[in-house]
């Protein structure tokens, strides 16, 4: 049997396709996700996203070196801030594309000394390719150019 060129590279996005689905599925069997560039400000995606996830069980570690309290938790400067003994499964991230390598960075960092970090979620707007296989390469899994609240709300509809 021949297999063209065509239909390789269906079989490869469709591949591609479950593998990402089930890492969606993990990311949404977190307990504990950390957002890099929380919002104080209600509209904003970087609050209101965070805010949904809280309001549906998750618990949000806020990260805004602006802000005290977000969601009536402590926010924290950085990632490197938040303290070893909270487990992090997620780490969502509302920051600029050009400040993914340095993010990745500290991810890493974290996942090196506590071990905690599974999965790094870009939201919607957010992808780079180089930083995320250095992820991927350090055994932390990538989703990118997604958003959290819609695929949870798309879980949810799935389940009803």
């Amino acid at each position: 049997m021949r297999v063209y060129r065509s239909q390789m590279k269906i079989q490869s996005m469709t591949t591609k396709e479950n593998s990402t689905n089930r890492l969606i599925e993990r990311a949404l069997t977190a307990t504990t996700i950390a957002v890099i560039g929380c919002s104080t400000t209600p509209g904003k995606p970087a609050h209101d996203v965070p805010a949904y996830l809280h309001r549906h069980g998750y618990d949000i570690i806020p990260i805004n070196p602006f802000a005290e309290q977000i969601l009536e938790t402590t926010a924290y400067d950085s990632l490197s801030t938040v303290p070893d003994d909270y487990t992090i499964d997620v780490v969502n991230v509302f920051r600029p594309t050009e400040e993914v390598p340095d993010i990745v960075e500290s991810v890493i960092e974290r996942y090196t000394r506590v071990g905690d970090v599974e999965i790094l979620w870009l939201q919607r707007g957010i992808a780079h390719d180089t930083a995320a296989s250095q992820a991927t390469d350090a055994g932390i899994d990538v989703v990118q150019d997604r958003c959290l609240k819609v695929a949870h709300e798309t879980r949810l509809e799935a389940d009803s």
